[in-house]
C-alpha cells in the first residue's frame, strides 16, 4: 500500500504541490487574522464553583483586579517639590484614555459635619501645588489625623506611600492594554526623572501585561532561533542547502496551518496555544530527517533516485504516520479535559501534528523528485566514523552487558523515585520570574510595606433586602471578621462599608481620631440622617455615599469586603482561606448569612491548579491510548512491554531530576512531560518498525536483526536528537523559569530517551526474544 502511495505521489506531484500551495495560501489568509486572548479565567470550567462564585461577584460589584499601583518610599514625600510632582502625576494619569480613577494622597478628602443641614460634606485635604512648606505641613497634620487612610495609602513606619490607578476593564482585557500600560509608565518615568525617586510598580493588570508581552516576544525570538539552529544543524549533517530549505519549508507550512486552524475554530492565541508553532518545529524536523535518511540510504544502495523515493515512502510512511499519531494523541487528550485553555491547545496541536504528516508526505518526495540526485557529500554522513564507532559500542553493550544496563537503569530509577517524592506542586502569580526581576522585587516591596496587592474579595449575603442596615448585627460581624483578617501576616486591613461608617462617626464627632470606630447602637439614630443625604461640595464631586455604596449591592443585601494579600501561592492560599472561613463561620450564623470567598487571585491560582491536574490526567490518558496504538501496530504484548519501558524511564528520570533540583510542578513544567513523551515515543516507534521490517530478512533471528536496526536506525536517531536538542537548548536563555526548564529538561529527556531506546530497548527485545526458527 505504502509503496503504491509513493508511486502515486511521484506521478501526481505537480497537482499535489499546487494543492498544497493553494491550501497554505488559504490558511495563511486566516492565519493573518489571528489575535491574542487577554482572558485568564478561562482555565477554569464554567461549572466550577470558583468560577460561578466569581461571576456572581462581578455581576454585583463589577471587576476586581483592575488596579495598578505605584509605591513611593521617601522621607521627603511631604516636601513641596516632591508632593507637587505627586499631584502632577495624579492629574496626568487621570487624562490617560483607559484610566477610570486615580487614588493618591494629594487628592484625598476629609469628611466634615454640617450640623445645620444634618449632612456630611467632603472636602479636599491638600491644595497643591504648594508654594510654602508651612501650608503643606498643616494639611499633612489633618491627613495623619484620619485613620481611614493608614495602611491604605501610607505606612508611616517605613515612609512608604501608595498611588492606585483603576483601569477600564475593557481596555485591560484587549490589545490596547499594552498601549495603556505604556502610557501610564511614561508618566511614572517622568515623575522619577523630576524627583530622582524610583517608583515601585505592581498590580495584576501590570504583571499580566508585562509578563504576557515578554513571553510573546521571547516565543517569537525563540521560534526564530530554534529554526536557525535547526537549519544550521541540518546543513552540517546533510551538507545540502536544498535539504535544509525543504525541511524548514515543511515546518513553516505547518506553523501557518496551525495559526490558520486557530482562526477557523474561533480560537485566539493563549499562553498555551502560543506553544503550538514551536511544537510543530520540534515534531516536523524529525519527520524530515527520517525521510531524508531513508532516501539517502536507499539511494546509496540502488543509485536510482526514483526507486529510492518510492522506498522512502514505502518504508517510512507508516512509521511517520504512527509517530505523528502518537505525538498527536499526547496533545489531543487535553481536549478531553474541562478546561477551555487545555481543550483549545489539545485540539489545535492534535490536528496540526497530523496535518504535518500530510505536509511531509507530499512535499518531501515531490520536491526531491525535482532536485538533482544526491552527491557523495550529501550521503557522507551515513559513513560517519565517529557515529559508527559509537553504534558498534552500543551493539556490544546491548549484547554483552545486559546485566549492567539493567542494574544501571534500576539504580537510576530508584534515585529518580526518591527525587519524584520531593516534587512539589505549587504555583504563584509571579511563578516564573527571577528573584532579581523588578516585577518580583517590586511585588515583595508592596508585601513588606502594605501586605501585598493581590485582590481577595469576600461577599457577605444577609439573605434579606436592606439586611445590612436593619440593625447593628451585620455591621459588628463584618467589623469582627475584618479585625481578624487584618491580624494575619499575609493580608492587609480589609476595606468595607464599615470603614466608611467609622469615617462618618469620626466626622460626626468633629474629626476626633479616637472616634474612628464602629458606631454603637446609640450612635445610629444621630448618624442615620447624615448617611441618608447625598451631598457634595465644590471641592470634590464624590460623596461619602459613594464610599458606602461601592461596598454594598443596590438592595443593601450583600456586602463586599476587599482585602489585599501577599502572593502566597496555591498551596498556602487554601489554608489561609480555610482559616478565614473557619473564623467567618464562628462569627456569622450560617442560617442567616452566606459567606463567599472569591476574587481574581483565587480564580487565577485555581486555574493554575486546574491546568496542572488536567495535564497530569492527560498524560495518563496519553500513555493508555499510545499503548493501544502500539499494540495495534505490532500486535504483540511482548513488544508493547518493551516499547513502554524505554519511554517511562526518561520521564521518571526527568521527574526525579526536577525533585532533586527543586523545580516545582507548574503548568509549564508539567507540559514538559507531554512534549517529551511525544518525542521519545517517536524514537521508539521508528526503532521498532525498522526492527519489525528487518526481522524477516534475518530469518526472525533477534540478534542479527538488532545489530542491523541499531546500525541503520541509530544514525537517524542520534541526528534527530542532536537537532532537537539544538532547537530546545535555546530556551535555556529565557528570563522565565518555566521556559528555561522547558529547554534544559526537554533536552535532558531527549538524551535519556535516546540512550534508553538505543541501549535498554535492544536489551529488552533480546531478553524477551522468541525463537521462531524452531517453529518453522
Amino acid at each position: 500500500m505504502w509503496y503504491k502511495l509513493g508511486q502515486f505521489i511521484i506521478r501526481y506531484r505537480i497537482s499535489l504541490l499546487i494543492l498544497l500551495l493553494v491550501t497554505t495560501g488559504v490558511m495563511g489568509f486566516f492565519a493573518s487574522k489571528v489575535t491574542l486572548s487577554y482572558e485568564f479565567t478561562r482555565a477554569i470550567p464554567t461549572d466550577n464553583i470558583k468560577y460561578i462564585e466569581y461571576q456572581k461577584f462581578r455581576e454585583k460589584f463589577g471587576d476586581d483586579g483592575n488596579t495598578l499601583v505605584f509605591g513611593i518610599e521617601s522621607k521627603d514625600f511631604f516636601t513641596t517639590k516632591i508632593f507637587n510632582e505627586a499631584e502632577a502625576l495624579h492629574q496626568n494619569l487621570k487624562k490617560i484614555k483607559g484610566v477610570v480613577a486615580v487614588l493618591s494622597i494629594p487628592e484625598t478628602v476629609n469628611l466634615l459635619k454640617d450640623s445645620s443641614g444634618e449632612k456630611l460634606i467632603t472636602q479636599k485635604i491638600f491644595h497643591a501645588p504648594y508654594n510654602n512648606q508651612q501650608s503643606l505641613d498643616e494639611d499633612k497634620a489633618t491627613f495623619f489625623s484620619l485613620p481611614f487612610y493608614n495602611s491604605l495609602l501610607y505606612n508611616s513606619s517605613t515612609n512608604a506611600y501608595l498611588l492606585g490607578v483603576q483601569l477600564n476593564k475593557d481596555s485591560i482585557n484587549s490589545k490596547s492594554r499594552t498601549r495603556l500600560i505604556n502610557d501610564i509608565l511614561a508618566q511614572a518615568n517622568q515623575f522619577e526623572k523630576n524627583t530622582n525617586i524610583s517608583l515601585h510598580t505592581s498590580g495584576l493588570p501590570f504583571i499580566r501585561t508585562v509578563v504576557s508581552n515578554r513571553i510573546k516576544n521571547e516565543m517569537n525570538w525563540f521560534l526564530i532561533g530554534s529554526l536557525l539552529l535547526s537549519a544550521v544543524t541540518l546543513l552540517l549533517f546533510f551538507r545540502s542547502i536544498s535539504a535544509m530549505l525543504m525541511s524548514l519549508t515543511v515546518v513553516l507550512i505547518g506553523v501557518v496551518w496551525s495559526l490558520g486552524t486557530m482562526v477557523l475554530l474561533g480560537y485566539k492565541i493563549t499562553l498555551l496555544t502560543a506553544l503550538v508553532p514551536p511544537l510543530i518545529v520540534v515534531i516536523g524536523i524529525p519527520n524530515c530527517i527520517y525521510f531524508l535518511n531513508k532516501f539517502h540510504e536507499s539511494f546509496k544502495k540502488t543509485n536510482d533516485k526514483q526507486s529510492a523515493l518510492i522506498t522512502m515512502v514505502g518504508r517510512m510512511g507508516i512509521v511517520t504516520l504512527f509517530c505523528n499519531i502518537a505525538a498527536a494523541i499526547g496533545f489531543a487528550v487535553f481536549s478531553f479535559t474541562r478546561s477551555n485553555l487545555l481543550k483549545e491547545f489539545g485540539v489545535v496541536a492534535g490536528i496540526n501534528i497530523m496535518a504535518l504528516f500530510l505536509i511531509s508526505l507530499i512535499l518531501i518526495p515531490a520536491v526531491l523528485s525535482f532536485l538533482p540526485e544526491p552527491k557523495q557529500k550529501h550521503i557522507k554522513y551515513l559513513e560517519n566514523k565517529i557515529l559508527e564507532k559509537i553504534l558498534i559500542k552500543i551493539e556490544r553493550w546491548t549484547l554483552n552487558n545486559a546485566k549492567w544496563i539493567y542494574a544501571t537503569t534500576i539504580v537510576c530509577c530508584v534515585l529518580a523515585i526518591i527525587g519524584f517524592f520531593k516534587l512539589k506542586s505549587e504555583g504563584f502569580i509571579v511563578d516564573d520570574l527571577p528573584k532579581t526581576d523588578k516585577i518580583y522585587t517590586d511585588l515583595k516591596w508592596f508585601e513588606q510595606n502594605f501586605k501585598g496587592v493581590m485582590p481577595l474579595e469576600i461577599m457577605v449575603d444577609t439573605k434579606k433586602k436592606n439586611g445590612l442596615l436593619r440593625n447593628m448585627n451585620p455591621i459588628n460581624k463584618i467589623a469582627e471578621l475584618s479585625d481578624y483578617i487584618s491580624k494575619s501576616k499575609d493580608a492587609a486591613r480589609p476595606l468595607s462599608f464599615v470603614e466608611g461608617l467609622k469615617f462618618a462617626k469620626q466626622a460626626y464627632y468633629d474629626g476626633d481620631s479616637l472616634s474612628y470606630a464602629v458606631p454603637y447602637e446609640g450612635d445610629m439614630p444621630f448618624l442615620t440622617p447624615y448617611l441618608k443625604r447625598n451631598n457634595t461640595n465644590s471641592d470634590n464631586k464624590e460623596s461619602h455615599n459613594n464610599l458606602l455604596d461601592g461596598f454594598m449591592d443596590s438592595t443593601k443585601q450583600v456586602a463586599r469586603i476587599s482585602v489585599n494579600m501577599k502572593d502566597v501561592g496555591n498551596v498556602q492560599l487554601p489554608l489561609l482561606l480555610k482559616d478565614f472561613e473557619k473564623e467567618a463561620t464562628k462569627i456569622f450564623d450560617t442560617a442567616n448569612y452566606k459567606i463567599t470567598f472569591t476574587g481574581t487571585s483565587v480564580t487565577f491560582l485555581e486555574g493554575s491548579s486546574f491546568i496542572i491536574a488536567g495535564l497530569k490526567e492527560s498524560i495518563l490518558y496519553a500513555f493508555l491510548l499510545i499503548a493501544l496504538c502500539m499494540l495495534y501496530l505490532f500486535r504483540s504484548i511482548r513488544i508493547l512491554f518493551c516499547s513502554l519501558i524505554p519511554n517511562m524511564v526518561p520521564l521518571l528520570l526527568t521527574a526525579g531530576l526536577m525533585g532533586w533540583v527543586g523545580i516545582r510542578l507548574t503548568p509549564a513544567s508539567v507540559l514538559i512531560f507531554s512534549v517529551a513523551l511525544g518525542i521519545v515515543i517517536d524514537v521508539t516507534i521508528r526503532f521498532l518498525v525498522n526492527y519489525k521490517q528487518e526481522l524477516p530478512q534475518f530469518n526472525f533471528q533477534t540478534v542479527p536483526t538488532l545489530v542491523q536496526t541499531i546500525r541503520h536506525t541509530g544514525i537517524s536517531i542520534i541526528y534527530t536528537s542532536l537537532v532537537l536538542i539544538a532547537g530546545f537548548i535555546i530556551f535555556c536563555f529565557s528570563d522565565f523559569g518555566g521556559t528555561k526548564s522547558l529547554g534544559w529538561l526537554t533536552s535532558f529527556t531527549l538524551i535519556a530517551g535516546t540512550v534508553t531506546n538505543l541501549l535498554l530497548l535492544p536489551v529488552l527485545l533480546n531478553s524477551l526474544k522468541k525463537d521462531k526458527q524452531k517453529k518453522q
